[in-house]
């Protein structure tokens, strides 16, 4: 395998640059641009038909971008005048299918590409390969996902978890610049989404590779990722932490769709904005700067309630209360008639029609109307 350039040493592992990528009339990737460090995960969160698998596959090199610069390990894979086909880039990719060779166990599947030629060791017969000790670099792969014992195993005795941790083993085992993931969870039954982004996280980390995975889903993203980029209609709106593109979205299609969220009018006052709920602190007022009027965005775990006299006018009223255990959603409808939700521990259960009053907990985001 060739070694990475020595300029590679200072070089982020993937450096996009205004890619763009159109079909006929539509534009699929609107000038994207971003970087990926070494050991960082970075997810492309975004509704679909928004351009994230497009970019993907721009940087995998399925797809010939119309104008832009991807760089790998420092070294130009895509330019006016450059374009490096998949086999050269040295990334690896795990499909949304995962895509195994069903005739092939685990450690053939694995080992596959680790070497070339007409005696490979994954292109020998199987019956051959009975008895016959994995190469160091599979037996690593397989510890790494902790399937050690599995080596033997073929796709159609593995649950989707098993299979999923074989195919991200196989694109490890080349030690790509870059691991790409397409919405890597997409075929695993929901109760074990969870416990397995906290898996694949631990492997990405313990790898130390770059990686970029495509996910409509926001609890993928927020959890598995060390930055997210928000995209609609082929561009990147934002791209942050997690935290800071929950609780500091830069638009209001952001702040909607990373989270559920109460949109309410504000009017600016000194130091923050009066809304129905009160004064509220503004966590980005130069966003709204100029503006008299906005809305203001509040997520439902930034709002408590209070119980209040059932006879007092300015009180609110829950609707609707759903308990979970852990923590309830509250909705409450205002004196205005505006609604609101809230997310709160469970130390008091609240009731439909509760009287109440709704107390501001943090700093709201405001945008332009």
């Amino acid at each position: 395998m060739a070694s990475a350039p020595e300029s590679a040493v200072d070089s982020p592992a993937l450096h996009v640059d205004r890619v763009s990528k159109t079909f006929g009339d539509t534009v699929a990737v609107r000038e994207a641009s971003f970087e990926v460090e070494r050991g960082e995960i970075v997810a492309l969160l975004g509704p679909s038909g928004c351009g994230k698998s497009t970019t993907l596959r721009v940087l995998a090199g399925f797809e010939h971008p119309d104008e832009g610069v991807v760089r790998i390990n420092g070294e130009t894979a895509v330019d006016a005048s450059v374009w490096h086909p998949p086999e050269r880039r040295r990334i690896g990719m795990v499909p949304q299918d995962f895509a195994l060779f069903p005739h092939l166990s685990v450690a053939d599947n694995i080992g596959f590409g680790l070497s070339s030629g007409h005696h490979a060791w994954w292109r020998r017969p199987l019956r051959r390969l009975r008895g016959v000790e994995a190469p160091p670099r599979v037996r690593e792969m397989l510890e790494l996902v902790g399937l050690e014992d599995f080596g033997e195993r073929f796709p159609h005795e593995l649950s989707g978890g098993e299979a999923q941790r074989v195919a991200l083993a196989r694109a490890l085992a080349p030690q790509p610049a870059a691991v790409l993931l397409d919405e890597p969870f997409s075929n695993l039954d929901q109760n074990l989404r969870a416990s397995l982004r906290l898996a694949m996280r631990n492997i990405l980390k313990s790898a130390n590779t770059a990686a970029v995975f495509v996910t409509h889903d926001r609890e993928e993203a927020l959890s598995l990722a060390d930055r997210v980029a928000v995209m609609r209609d082929g561009t990147i709106e934002q791209i942050g932490a997690p935290d800071d593109i929950y609780y500091r979205p830069g638009t209001r299609f952001i702040g909607t769709f990373v989270g559920d969220a109460n949109i309410l009018p504000g009017q600016r006052v000194r130091g923050g904005a009066e809304t129905e709920l009160g004064f509220v602190i503004l966590g980005n007022q130069s966003a709204v700067e100029g503006s008299d009027s906005f809305d203001i965005l509040l997520r439902p775990e930034q709002l408590a309630l209070k119980p209040t006299d059932p006879s007092d006018p300015a009180s609110a009223r829950v609707i609707s209360s759903e308990y979970y255990g852990h923590d309830q959603v509250v909705r409450v409808r205002l004196p205005s008639g505006a609604e609101v939700e809230t997310r709160l521990r469970t130390e008091v259960v609240w009731h439909p029609d509760d009287s109440v009053s709704v107390v501001v907990l943090d700093d709201a985001v405001g945008f332009p109307r």
